[in-house]
């Protein structure tokens, strides 16, 4: 959804915001998100580089050999900033790539993370068009066919895992068109591979270990900021045990209450239904405060997608990610156990932001 726009303001990076300040943006026209555009695969996997903001973003949870769960996330963003696209220049930051990487850790109690910023250029950073491959240095996330793999090498963590879909991608919205508010302007290009099944490698503290799972991969690019309203949001992809997948999402206003919600549930072997706002709610169940930021995060929801209930439970509690030397903010990312009547249904990711400042767009 187009909720990570809202953190790619070009005004919150400041990783080249120095660099910026002595460019000139140029008054660059983007390309609007319009119903009724079909989207295409493969070509659509690839980036879309007149669009303003665009990215791939990979999570899951992941079992050891000797059972521990993990879960992990891989999150690649592409900006294109209007400055020097007049420029010759191989130095003109034209387009940003970054980066987000994270393992959720049960044991240590709390996430490993890092990330990335590159200038799109000279092969340390860059994506290619018609077929999903993003990178910055040894950072990647790559599809050959459609199996994706995603690499990333940390300090103190290391992955290298395959994920494979189980079938088409799941458009989300209206074919594809995600709207954000009831304006059309607010809206995005979204779809979702759900139920990839994982394998691979994971290397904590320098020991590599195999592991395997299911993961969740989304792919979005708009070129609209988020209804002026919105404080932040709160999203979910879940997959289910029986082979179904829910991803649905909530913009809030400062004051927490719902601005705009939307679902899409793919029951298996049945077509998608997409919900609308009042078939969608989320309840914040029981908080956590980090010690670090003093942020409190909503851990535990209740989520109610049409007549079911589901209790979101997370993996650990602290899955606060520090993301200010990138895309400037601080957001809670983490994985949460899904379940219904008592029962665990399902596992997925759980996002949340806004939860500290609301972002600075200028």
């Amino acid at each position: 959804m187009d909720r990570r726009s809202f953190l790619l303001a070009l005004t919150s990076l400041p990783a080249w915001r120095a660099e910026a300040e002595h460019a000139v943006a140029e008054a660059v026209e983007f390309p609007a998100v319009l119903p009724g555009r079909k989207l295409v695969f493969p070509a659509d996997h690839g980036a879309h580089p007149d669009f303003r903001t665009e990215w791939w973003y990979a999570t899951g949870w992941l079992s050891l050999a000797d059972g521990s769960p993990l879960g992990f996330q891989c999150t690649f963003f592409r900006v294109r900033t209007g400055i020097g696209e007049d420029n010759p220049s191989a130095f003109a930051p034209r387009q940003l790539v970054l980066a987000h990487a994270a393992i959720a850790d049960p044991r240590l109690g709390r996430l490993r993370h890092e990330q990335r910023v590159g200038r799109a250029g000279f092969g340390r950073a860059g994506f290619a068009t018609g077929q999903t491959s993003v990178w910055i240095a040894d950072w990647r996330l790559g599809q050959h066919e459609d199996r994706y793999q995603a690499e990333v090498r940390g300090e103190d963590f290391a992955y290298a895992l395959s994920l494979v879909p189980d079938g088409p991608p799941l458009r989300n919205g209206t074919g594809g068109f995600s709207a954000k508010s009831p304006d059309a302007r607010h809206a995005s290009y979204y779809y979702s591979r759900p139920q990839l099944k994982a394998s691979g490698q994971v290397t904590l503290d320098g020991r590599q270990q195999q592991a395997s799972g299911l993961a969740w991969l989304d792919h979005e690019w708009s070129s609209e900021l988020l209804p002026p309203l919105a404080q932040g949001w709160d999203w979910i992809g879940i997959n289910l045990a029986d082979g179904s997948a829910l991803m649905a999402f909530q913009l809030r206003t400062g004051d927490g209450a719902a601005l705009w919600s939307a679902a899409t549930l793919r029951l298996e072997g049945k077509n998608p239904q997409t919900l609308p706002p009042e078939a969608v709610a989320f309840t914040p169940l029981r908080h956590w405060r980090s010690a670090r930021t003093g942020i409190s995060y909503p851990v535990e929801w209740r989520v109610r997608i049409g007549a079911r209930r589901f209790h979101l439970v997370p993996l650990l509690d602290d899955q606060e990610l520090d993301s200010r030397r990138s895309t400037g903010t601080v957001y809670w990312e983490g994985a949460v156990r899904v379940v219904e009547d008592d029962r665990e249904i399902g596992r997925g990711y759980l996002e949340m932001t806004g939860y500290g400042e609301r972002i600075r767009l200028g």
